[in-house]
C-alpha cells in the first residue's frame, strides 16, 4: 500500500467514525406513509408527558393466528415504539397467553375474569376453515394502577380484514385513552341525577364503571329544591356535567329552573329521555302485551326553547335488534332471537368525532326528535335506517306482532333522528317569564355550552343477569357487539372537552391485505413465482456468467 492510498484509507475511516458519533447524538425517525399512521398527535403524546417511572404494557397479541392479526400485532408494536421514542419510561412486552397448553384453561379463565374477553376467529388456509382463540387486549400498569386497553374494533357485519383495518385506525386513541386513565390526576365531576324516577344504579353500572377512572362521579338529587333552591343550584354548579338516565317522574318548575340556570352558567348535560311510556319488560307478562302511552315529564318547553322536540311516538325500523322469545312447547321449547322492529339499530354520523367508526347503537321504543330553528347549533349524531316508520300513541304493543311479517311498504318515513348534539349560547327557558323562585344572579343567556339529547333512556341501560350488570357494548339477543357504551363514553368525553383525544378517532388508515379467496386456488402459482423463479433466474445468470468468463479467459 503506497503512502497516498494509506492516507485515503485513514481519511475515510475517520469520516465513518465521525458519522457514527453524530448519529448517536442526533436521532430522527421519518414517517414516509401517505396516511402518516406512525405520526402520533400532540394530544396522544401529552398523555405520557408526566410519566417519570416505568409504565409497563403487556400486549396479548403473540402466537399463531391469521395474517390479518399478525398485521395488527405489527402495527401495535410500531405504535408503541413511537410512544417509547417520545418517553423512554414506556416499556412493552408481547405475550402469548395460550402458549402453555397445560395452563391454557386456567389462564383463559383468569383473563376473562379480569374483563379481557377472548375473540373467536375463523382461520381459512388452503381452502380449509378452522377456529382459533386470541386475546386482543393490552394491560397497562403504572404506579400500582392498571387499565385494560381494547385493541379490536368489532362492528356488526365486518369481515376480519375490515375489523383489523378499523382496529389499526383505533390503536393510537386506544393507547392514549389508556395512558390518560393512568396519569390523569385532576378529575372532572359528573352528577348522576336522581329523584325523578331515573334508572336504578344496577342498570347503569356498566357505563359508570367504564368512566369512573376518568371522572369523579356522584349521585345528585333535586329533592331539596322546594325548600333550598338557591343552595341546590350552587351545589349543582360544582359539577361539570349532569346525566339524567330515563326519568319517569315529572320535573317541577323549581327543578327545571335550577337545571335551566345550571345550563346558563355553562353546565353541560346528557339527557336520555323519551316521549312515551313503554318498556320491554312489561311485555313479559301473561298477556304478552302492553299499551304505549304518552309520557309527560314537564320538559317539553325546556327542550323546545333549546331547539329540539321529543315527539310522543315510536320509531319502528326494519333494520333492528331481535327479541329473545320462547318458541315451541314442552321439551321442544327453545329461546330464539325473533325480528323486533321496536328496537332500531341506529347508524352514526361519520363526520363527527363522537360517532366516527362507531358500531350500531341499539334503541328500544325510541321516540322521534325534531330540531327547531334558533341560534343553537344542532348536529344529528344518530339516525334510524331509511326503512323506518312512525307509530303514534296510545298503541297496544303485543308479542303476537312478531308472528306476522311486517308490511315493508309502510316503512317509508325515512331515517329518523334519535340523538342530537346542541352547542352554542342557549336562551333561558324562563326568559320573559315569571320565575319559580327569586334568584339574585339570574342569567337569561348562557355562556357557550353543550347538551346532548337522546330519545331513549334504554340506550344507557345494561342487562342484569343473576343480579349482575352485563356488558352494555354487547347485545345478548343477537350475540353481536353494539356501540351503546362507546357512544356514551365518547359523548361524555366530548362534553367535558376531552375532544382532543376524540379527534384521533377520525384518523384514516388504509391497510392493504391479500385476497384470501384468490390465494387458495392460486397458492402454487405464486409460490413458484416468488420462490422457484428467482432461483431459476439466479441459476441461469450463474451459467451465463461462467460461460462468458471461460470464453474470455480461456
Amino acid at each position: 500500500m503506497n503512502k497516498s492510498t494509506a492516507k485515503s484509507f485513514v481519511f475515510w475511516i475517520v469520516i465513518i467514525l465521525i458519522v457514527n458519533l453524530l448519529s448517536l447524538s442526533f436521532y430522527k425517525r421519518f414517517d414516509l406513509t401517505n396516511d402518516k399512521r406512525y405520526t402520533l398527535s400532540k394530544a396522544a403524546l401529552q398523555t405520557i408527558d408526566s410519566v417519570d417511572t416505568p409504565l409497563i404494557i403487556d400486549v396479548f397479541l403473540e402466537g399463531d393466528f391469521p395474517s390479518e392479526f399478525k398485521r395488527l400485532r405489527l402495527e401495535t408494536q410500531q405504535i408503541l415504539e413511537e410512544f417509547q421514542v417520545y418517553n423512554s419510561h414506556i416499556n412493552f412486552n408481547f405475550i402469548n397467553p395460550t402458549e402453555d397448553e397445560s395452563q391454557k384453561e386456567a389462564i383463559v379463565s383468569q383473563l376473562t375474569d379480569r374483563g379481557l374477553e377472548p375473540l373467536q376467529l375463523n382461520v381459512r388456509e388452503s381452502g380449509k376453515t378452522s377456529q382459533t382463540l386470541i386475546f386482543p387486549w393490552a394491560l397497562a400498569s403504572y404506579n400500582d394502577y392498571s387499565v385494560k386497553i381494547p385493541l379490536i374494533k368489532n362492528r356488526l357485519g365486518d369481515t376480519q380484514q375490515e375489523m383489523v383495518n378499523k382496529s389499526v385506525q383505533h390503536l393510537e386513541y386506544a393507547f392514549a385513552d389508556g395512558f390518560k386513565k393512568l396519569t390523569n390526576t385532576k378529575l372532572k365531576k359528573i352528577a348522576i341525577l336522581k329523584g325523578n324516577g331515573q334508572l336504578e344504579d344496577i342498570y347503569v353500572a356498566d357505563f359508570l364503571t367504564s368512566i369512573k377512572d376518568n371522572y369523579s362521579i356522584a349521585p345528585f338529587t333535586l329533592d331539596k329544591v322546594a325548600s333550598k333552591p338557591i343552595e341546590t343550584l350552587e351545589q349543582l354548579t360544582e359539577f361539570d356535567l349532569i346525566i339524567s338516565a330515563k326519568p319517569n317522574e315529572a320535573f317541577t318548575e323549581e327543578e327545571k329552573y335550577v337545571l335551566d340556570q345550571y345550563t346558563m352558567r355553562g353546565g353541560k348535560s346528557l339527557w336520555l329521555t323519551e316521549g312515551i311510556v313503554m318498556d320491554r319488560d312489561s311485555l313479559y307478562t301473561e298477556s304478552g302485551s302492553a299499551v304505549a302511552i304518552m309520557k309527560d315529564l314537564n320538559l317539553n318547553d325546556f327542550f323546545f326553547k333549546y331547539g329540539v322536540r321529543i315527539n310522543p311516538n315510536m320509531v319502528l325500523d326494519l333494520y333492528s335488534s331481535p327479541i329473545p322469545l320462547a318458541v315451541g312447547e314442552g321439551d321442544n321449547t327453545q329461546i330464539l332471537p325473533i325480528s323486533w322492529q321496536y328496537s332500531p339499530l341506529a347508524g352514526s354520523n361519520p363526520e363527527h368525532p363522537i360517532t366516527t367508526n362507531l358500531n350500531l347503537v341499539k334503541f328500544d321504543f325510541a321516540s322521534q326528535i325534531d330540531t327547531l330553528k334558533n341560534d343553537v347549533q344542532k348536529t344529528v349524531l344518530l339516525r334510524s335506517s331509511p326503512l323506518s316508520k312512525l307509530q303514534g300513541v296510545p298503541k297496544l304493543v303485543s308479542l303476537d306482532d312478531i308472528t306476522q311479517d311486517p308490511d315493508k311498504s309502510t316503512f317509508n318515513n325515512g331515517s329518523q333522528t334519535l340523538a342530537v348534539l346542541l352547542e352554542g349560547n342557549f336562551t333561558s327557558v324562563y326568559n320573559n317569564r315569571i320565575k319559580p323562585f327569586d334568584l339574585s344572579n339570574v342569567k337569561n343567556e348562557s355562556v357557550p355550552t353543550q347538551m346532548i339529547v337522546i330519545s331513549d333512556g334504554d340506550v344507557i341501560k345494561n342487562d342484569v343477569l343473576r343480579n349482575q350488570p352485563q356488558n352494555l357494548g354487547f347485545d345478548r339477543a343477537s350475540s353481536q357487539p353494539i356501540g351503546n357504551k362507546e357512544f356514551l363514553i365518547n359523548a361524555v368525553n366530548y362534553l367535558l372537552q376531552d375532544d382532543k383525544l376524540l379527534d384521533i378517532r377520525t384518523k384514516e388508515v388504509a391497510i392493504a391485505f391479500l385476497d384470501v379467496e384468490r390465494i387458495a386456488p392460486e397458492k402454487a402459482k405464486w409460490q413458484v413465482i416468488n420462490i422457484l423463479l428467482p432461483l431459476i433466474i439466479l441459476g441461469l445468470f450463474g451459467l451465463v456468467f461462467n460461460f462468458i468468463r471461460k470464453r474470455r479467459y480461456s
